[in-house]
Protein backbone atom coordinates (compact mmCIF):
# COMPACT_ATOMS: atom_id res chain seq x y z
CA UNK A 1 0.00 0.00 0.00
CA UNK A 2 1.13 3.69 -1.23
CA UNK A 3 1.77 6.28 1.42
CA UNK A 4 -0.95 9.12 1.52
CA UNK A 5 0.81 11.92 -0.45
CA UNK A 6 1.09 15.23 1.67
CA UNK A 7 -0.04 18.34 0.36
CA UNK A 8 2.13 20.81 -1.89
CA UNK A 9 3.04 23.13 0.38
CA UNK A 10 4.48 20.14 2.59
CA UNK A 11 6.57 18.86 -0.04
CA UNK A 12 7.98 22.28 -1.24
CA UNK A 13 8.70 23.22 2.62
CA UNK A 14 9.81 20.11 4.27
CA UNK A 15 10.83 17.39 1.71
CA UNK A 16 12.41 19.62 -1.01
CA UNK A 17 14.50 20.75 1.99
CA UNK A 18 15.34 17.89 3.68
CA UNK A 19 16.91 16.27 0.30
CA UNK A 20 18.99 19.45 0.28
CA UNK A 21 19.88 19.23 3.97
CA UNK A 22 20.94 15.39 3.21
CA UNK A 23 22.87 16.36 0.28
CA UNK A 24 24.70 19.36 1.74
CA UNK A 25 25.26 18.30 5.67
CA UNK A 26 24.34 14.82 6.95
CA UNK A 27 26.05 12.95 4.13
CA UNK A 28 29.82 12.90 5.08
CA UNK A 29 32.14 13.61 2.42
CA UNK A 30 33.90 10.57 3.06
CA UNK A 31 30.56 8.63 1.83
CA UNK A 32 30.71 9.95 -1.50
CA UNK A 33 34.66 9.70 -1.99
CA UNK A 34 34.35 5.47 -1.09
CA UNK A 35 31.25 5.72 -2.65
CA UNK A 36 32.88 7.39 -5.82
CA UNK A 37 36.18 4.84 -5.71
CA UNK A 38 33.68 1.83 -5.37
CA UNK A 39 31.98 2.46 -8.02
CA UNK A 40 35.49 2.98 -10.30
CA UNK A 41 36.40 -0.64 -8.74
CA UNK A 42 32.82 -1.76 -9.93
CA UNK A 43 33.52 -0.65 -13.59
CA UNK A 44 36.96 -1.78 -14.23
CA UNK A 45 36.63 -5.37 -12.08
CA UNK A 46 34.55 -8.19 -12.61
CA UNK A 47 32.08 -9.28 -10.27
CA UNK A 48 28.53 -7.99 -9.15
CA UNK A 49 29.89 -6.12 -6.01
CA UNK A 50 26.06 -5.22 -5.19
CA UNK A 51 26.27 -3.07 -1.97
CA UNK A 52 28.96 -0.82 -4.20
CA UNK A 53 26.76 -0.34 -6.73
CA UNK A 54 23.56 0.31 -4.96
CA UNK A 55 25.44 2.64 -2.74
CA UNK A 56 27.10 4.88 -5.46
CA UNK A 57 23.52 5.02 -7.12
CA UNK A 58 21.90 6.04 -3.81
CA UNK A 59 24.32 8.57 -3.32
CA UNK A 60 24.53 9.85 -7.46
CA UNK A 61 20.92 9.82 -6.96
CA UNK A 62 20.65 11.94 -4.27
CA UNK A 63 23.08 14.85 -4.99
CA UNK A 64 21.16 14.47 -8.95
CA UNK A 65 17.84 15.52 -7.62
CA UNK A 66 19.53 18.18 -5.47
CA UNK A 67 20.95 19.87 -8.64
CA UNK A 68 17.43 19.55 -10.22
CA UNK A 69 15.75 21.36 -6.82
CA UNK A 70 18.96 23.89 -6.83
CA UNK A 71 18.71 24.56 -10.67
CA UNK A 72 14.85 25.11 -10.91
CA UNK A 73 15.05 27.57 -7.95
CA UNK A 74 17.50 29.59 -10.27
CA UNK A 75 14.86 29.18 -13.25
CA UNK A 76 11.95 30.10 -10.44
CA UNK A 77 14.37 33.70 -9.48
CA UNK A 78 15.12 34.31 -13.04
CA UNK A 79 11.20 34.19 -14.03
CA UNK A 80 10.23 37.06 -11.80
CA UNK A 81 9.88 34.29 -8.75
CA UNK A 82 7.58 32.51 -10.22
CA UNK A 83 5.75 35.12 -12.61
CA UNK A 84 6.78 33.76 -16.35
CA UNK A 85 7.36 30.56 -15.15
CA UNK A 86 4.81 29.29 -17.56
CA UNK A 87 5.96 31.32 -20.48
CA UNK A 88 7.08 29.51 -23.44
CA UNK A 89 10.89 30.82 -22.94
CA UNK A 90 11.02 29.26 -19.43
CA UNK A 91 9.00 26.25 -20.52
CA UNK A 92 11.58 25.77 -23.45
CA UNK A 93 14.31 26.10 -20.58
CA UNK A 94 12.66 23.91 -18.16
CA UNK A 95 12.46 21.45 -21.27
CA UNK A 96 16.60 21.38 -22.17
CA UNK A 97 17.25 21.18 -18.77
CA UNK A 98 15.23 17.87 -18.57
CA UNK A 99 16.95 16.57 -21.16
CA UNK A 100 20.47 17.63 -19.84
CA UNK A 101 19.84 16.43 -16.38
CA UNK A 102 18.84 12.96 -18.22
CA UNK A 103 21.44 12.18 -20.22
CA UNK A 104 23.65 12.86 -17.47
CA UNK A 105 21.55 10.10 -15.09
CA UNK A 106 21.73 7.76 -17.98
CA UNK A 107 25.20 7.87 -18.75
CA UNK A 108 25.79 6.96 -15.27
CA UNK A 109 23.65 4.10 -14.92
CA UNK A 110 24.90 2.79 -18.21
CA UNK A 111 28.20 2.81 -16.59
CA UNK A 112 27.28 2.04 -12.71
CA UNK A 113 24.18 -0.55 -13.87
CA UNK A 114 25.51 -1.96 -17.62
CA UNK A 115 22.38 -1.10 -19.19
CA UNK A 116 22.02 -0.35 -22.95
CA UNK A 117 19.42 0.77 -24.41
CA UNK A 118 18.34 0.04 -28.12
CA UNK A 119 15.56 1.17 -31.06
CA UNK A 120 14.41 -1.68 -33.03
CA UNK A 121 12.98 0.25 -36.75
CA UNK A 122 12.88 4.01 -35.21
CA UNK A 123 10.44 5.47 -37.57
CA UNK A 124 9.22 8.09 -35.22
CA UNK A 125 11.67 10.80 -36.39
CA UNK A 126 10.87 10.41 -40.56
CA UNK A 127 6.63 9.34 -40.39
CA UNK A 128 5.68 11.60 -38.13
CA UNK A 129 7.86 14.56 -38.36
CA UNK A 130 6.46 18.05 -37.66
CA UNK A 131 3.23 16.32 -36.71
CA UNK A 132 2.08 16.04 -32.69
CA UNK A 133 2.35 12.49 -31.56
CA UNK A 134 0.45 10.15 -28.65
CA UNK A 135 2.50 8.17 -27.81
CA UNK A 136 1.10 4.74 -26.05
CA UNK A 137 3.68 2.53 -23.89
CA UNK A 138 3.33 -0.58 -22.34
CA UNK A 139 4.60 -0.43 -18.81
CA UNK A 140 6.93 -3.04 -17.20
CA UNK A 141 10.06 -2.83 -14.93
CA UNK A 142 11.37 0.10 -13.08
CA UNK A 143 12.28 3.25 -14.86
CA UNK A 144 10.30 2.71 -17.87
CA UNK A 145 8.57 6.09 -17.63
CA UNK A 146 12.23 7.91 -17.34
CA UNK A 147 13.31 5.87 -20.17
CA UNK A 148 10.47 6.98 -22.54
CA UNK A 149 11.05 10.73 -21.66
CA UNK A 150 15.02 10.26 -22.53
CA UNK A 151 14.39 9.01 -25.98
CA UNK A 152 11.44 11.79 -26.48
CA UNK A 153 13.56 14.67 -25.22
CA UNK A 154 17.29 14.19 -26.43
CA UNK A 155 16.60 11.50 -29.48
CA UNK A 156 13.88 12.52 -30.78
CA UNK A 157 13.40 16.14 -30.12
CA UNK A 158 9.86 16.30 -28.67
CA UNK A 159 8.70 17.78 -25.78
CA UNK A 160 6.88 15.40 -23.51
CA UNK A 161 3.87 16.16 -21.64
CA UNK A 162 3.19 12.92 -19.59
CA UNK A 163 0.25 10.92 -17.78
CA UNK A 164 1.69 9.73 -14.44
CA UNK A 165 1.44 8.35 -11.06
CA UNK A 166 0.79 11.12 -8.32
CA UNK A 167 2.89 9.38 -5.85
CA UNK A 168 5.93 10.19 -8.08
CA UNK A 169 5.95 13.56 -6.61
CA UNK A 170 7.04 11.89 -3.10
CA UNK A 171 10.53 12.18 -5.14
CA UNK A 172 10.84 16.38 -5.04
CA UNK A 173 13.23 16.83 -7.96
CA UNK A 174 10.03 15.53 -10.37
CA UNK A 175 7.43 17.02 -8.05
CA UNK A 176 8.94 20.57 -8.90
CA UNK A 177 10.31 20.12 -12.47
CA UNK A 178 6.87 18.26 -13.86
CA UNK A 179 4.82 20.73 -11.97
CA UNK A 180 6.40 23.48 -13.84
CA UNK A 181 5.32 21.22 -17.56
CA UNK A 182 2.71 20.01 -19.06
CA UNK A 183 2.14 16.60 -16.96
CA UNK A 184 -0.74 15.03 -15.96
CA UNK A 185 -0.82 13.26 -12.09
CA UNK A 186 -2.62 10.53 -12.02
CA UNK A 187 -4.60 9.51 -8.29
CA UNK A 188 -5.92 5.98 -8.13
CA UNK A 189 -9.38 5.48 -8.50
CA UNK A 190 -9.56 4.40 -4.99
CA UNK A 191 -8.39 7.23 -3.82
CA UNK A 192 -9.98 10.21 -5.45
CA UNK A 193 -12.77 12.08 -3.82
CA UNK A 194 -16.31 10.98 -4.63
CA UNK A 195 -17.67 13.00 -7.55
CA UNK A 196 -13.96 14.13 -8.80
CA UNK A 197 -14.16 14.63 -12.59
CA UNK A 198 -13.29 11.50 -14.54
CA UNK A 199 -9.46 10.55 -15.21
CA UNK A 200 -9.97 10.98 -19.13
CA UNK A 201 -10.90 14.58 -18.81
CA UNK A 202 -7.83 15.10 -17.59
CA UNK A 203 -5.54 13.52 -19.62
CA UNK A 204 -8.09 15.53 -22.76
CA UNK A 205 -7.25 18.79 -21.22
CA UNK A 206 -3.82 17.64 -21.36
CA UNK A 207 -3.65 17.14 -25.03
CA UNK A 208 -5.57 20.41 -25.95
CA UNK A 209 -2.72 22.33 -27.98
CA UNK A 210 -0.65 19.70 -28.88
CA UNK A 211 1.87 21.01 -31.76
CA UNK A 212 4.52 19.68 -34.32
CA UNK A 213 7.06 18.98 -31.80
CA UNK A 214 4.66 17.58 -29.35
CA UNK A 215 4.44 14.09 -27.65
CA UNK A 216 2.04 13.15 -24.65
CA UNK A 217 2.98 10.26 -22.99
CA UNK A 218 0.53 7.89 -21.63
CA UNK A 219 1.05 4.18 -20.44
CA UNK A 220 -3.20 2.67 -21.24
CA UNK A 221 -2.14 -0.14 -18.33
CA UNK A 222 -2.20 2.45 -15.71
CA UNK A 223 0.60 -0.30 -13.87
CA UNK A 224 3.52 -1.94 -14.14
CA UNK A 225 2.14 -5.37 -15.39
CA UNK A 226 1.43 -8.39 -12.17
CA UNK A 227 0.12 -11.89 -12.73
CA UNK A 228 -2.62 -9.95 -10.05
CA UNK A 229 -3.39 -6.94 -11.66
CA UNK A 230 -3.58 -8.95 -14.86
CA UNK A 231 -6.22 -11.22 -13.75
CA UNK A 232 -8.31 -8.12 -11.82
CA UNK A 233 -8.05 -6.33 -15.24
CA UNK A 234 -10.05 -9.44 -17.20
CA UNK A 235 -12.13 -10.22 -14.79
CA UNK A 236 -13.27 -6.43 -15.04
CA UNK A 237 -14.07 -6.95 -18.38
CA UNK A 238 -16.28 -9.94 -17.84
CA UNK A 239 -17.76 -7.91 -15.42
CA UNK A 240 -18.70 -5.20 -17.42
CA UNK A 241 -20.11 -7.22 -20.41
CA UNK A 242 -17.23 -7.24 -22.99
CA UNK A 243 -16.58 -11.05 -23.27
CA UNK A 244 -14.77 -10.38 -26.25
CA UNK A 245 -12.18 -8.31 -25.05
CA UNK A 246 -11.65 -10.13 -21.92
CA UNK A 247 -11.17 -13.25 -24.68
CA UNK A 248 -8.74 -10.99 -26.31
CA UNK A 249 -7.12 -9.51 -22.86
CA UNK A 250 -6.57 -13.67 -21.75
CA UNK A 251 -4.87 -14.11 -25.16
CA UNK A 252 -2.57 -11.42 -24.36
CA UNK A 253 0.19 -13.13 -21.41
CA UNK A 254 2.50 -10.33 -21.20
CA UNK A 255 0.85 -7.34 -21.34
CA UNK A 256 -2.41 -6.84 -19.42
CA UNK A 257 -5.36 -5.21 -21.14
CA UNK A 258 -5.49 -1.39 -21.13
CA UNK A 259 -7.39 0.93 -19.96
CA UNK A 260 -8.77 2.99 -22.96
CA UNK A 261 -10.70 5.61 -21.15
CA UNK A 262 -7.57 8.09 -21.29
CA UNK A 263 -5.77 7.11 -24.77
CA UNK A 264 -8.86 7.76 -26.38
CA UNK A 265 -10.09 10.93 -24.66
CA UNK A 266 -6.78 12.85 -26.01
CA UNK A 267 -7.32 11.58 -29.65
CA UNK A 268 -10.94 12.78 -29.18
CA UNK A 269 -8.82 16.08 -28.18
CA UNK A 270 -6.13 16.12 -30.40
CA UNK A 271 -7.42 14.64 -33.52
CA UNK A 272 -4.48 16.24 -35.63
CA UNK A 273 -1.78 14.20 -33.53
CA UNK A 274 -0.44 10.76 -34.99
CA UNK A 275 0.08 7.44 -32.61
CA UNK A 276 2.69 5.49 -31.57
CA UNK A 277 2.54 2.59 -29.90
CA UNK A 278 5.92 1.44 -27.84
CA UNK A 279 6.46 -1.81 -27.18
CA UNK A 280 10.13 -2.59 -24.64
CA UNK A 281 12.08 -5.25 -23.30
CA UNK A 282 14.83 -6.43 -20.74
CA UNK A 283 13.07 -5.10 -17.53
CA UNK A 284 10.30 -7.56 -17.08
CA UNK A 285 11.69 -9.72 -14.70
CA UNK A 286 11.97 -6.43 -11.99
CA UNK A 287 8.84 -6.47 -10.16
CA UNK A 288 9.89 -6.39 -6.41
CA UNK A 289 12.82 -4.91 -4.68
CA UNK A 290 14.41 -8.60 -4.23
CA UNK A 291 14.28 -9.12 -7.76
CA UNK A 292 16.06 -6.09 -8.28
CA UNK A 293 18.53 -6.79 -5.84
CA UNK A 294 18.96 -10.25 -7.70
CA UNK A 295 20.00 -9.14 -11.10
CA UNK A 296 22.12 -5.92 -9.97
CA UNK A 297 24.65 -5.32 -11.85
CA UNK A 298 21.77 -5.56 -14.28
CA UNK A 299 23.84 -5.82 -17.57
CA UNK A 300 20.73 -5.66 -19.44
CA UNK A 301 20.09 -4.81 -22.78
CA UNK A 302 16.71 -2.69 -23.39
CA UNK A 303 14.88 -2.88 -26.90
CA UNK A 304 12.58 -0.71 -27.65
CA UNK A 305 10.16 -0.75 -31.26
CA UNK A 306 7.88 2.17 -32.27
CA UNK A 307 4.45 1.36 -34.34
CA UNK A 308 3.62 4.89 -36.40
CA UNK A 309 0.19 5.39 -37.24
CA UNK A 310 -1.13 8.64 -39.04
CA UNK A 311 -4.12 10.29 -37.60
CA UNK A 312 -6.44 8.91 -40.58
CA UNK A 313 -5.60 5.05 -39.47
CA UNK A 314 -7.06 6.10 -35.80
CA UNK A 315 -11.00 5.39 -36.47
CA UNK A 316 -13.36 7.85 -34.58
CA UNK A 317 -16.19 5.50 -34.25
CA UNK A 318 -16.25 5.18 -30.56
CA UNK A 319 -17.88 1.49 -31.09
CA UNK A 320 -14.62 0.61 -33.04
CA UNK A 321 -11.64 2.56 -31.20
CA UNK A 322 -11.67 0.13 -28.45
CA UNK A 323 -11.02 -2.86 -30.52
CA UNK A 324 -8.39 -0.99 -32.71
CA UNK A 325 -6.35 -0.38 -29.09
CA UNK A 326 -6.51 -3.47 -28.22
CA UNK A 327 -5.51 -4.81 -31.55
CA UNK A 328 -2.48 -3.03 -31.19
CA UNK A 329 -1.93 -4.29 -27.79
CA UNK A 330 -2.02 -7.46 -29.49
CA UNK A 331 0.81 -6.69 -31.90
CA UNK A 332 2.95 -5.64 -28.75
CA UNK A 333 2.36 -8.71 -26.60
CA UNK A 334 3.53 -11.13 -29.95
CA UNK A 335 6.47 -8.67 -30.70
CA UNK A 336 7.38 -9.27 -26.91
CA UNK A 337 6.65 -13.40 -27.13
CA UNK A 338 9.45 -13.18 -29.79
CA UNK A 339 12.08 -11.35 -28.34
CA UNK A 340 11.64 -14.13 -25.83
CA UNK A 341 10.53 -11.75 -23.05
Amino acid sequence: MSWRLPPRWVRRVVLAPVLLLLAIVVLPIGVLLAAFVGAVITWLLPGRLRILRVLWMAVFYLYWDAAVLVVCFVLWVGSGFGWRIRRPAFQRAHYRFAGSMLRVLFWQISKTLRLTIDIEDADLGNVLEGRPIVVASRHAGPGDSFILVHALLNWFDREPRIVLKDTLQWDPAIDVLLNRLPAQFITPRSARPHGAPPLSDAVADLALGLDGDDALLIFPEGGNVTPRRRLRRIEALHRSGRSELAAQAEQMVNVMAPHAGGLLSALDAAPQAGVVFVAHTGLDKLVTVRDIWRELPMDKRIVMKGWSLQPDDVPRDGSAQEAWLFGHWRAIDEWIAEKGA
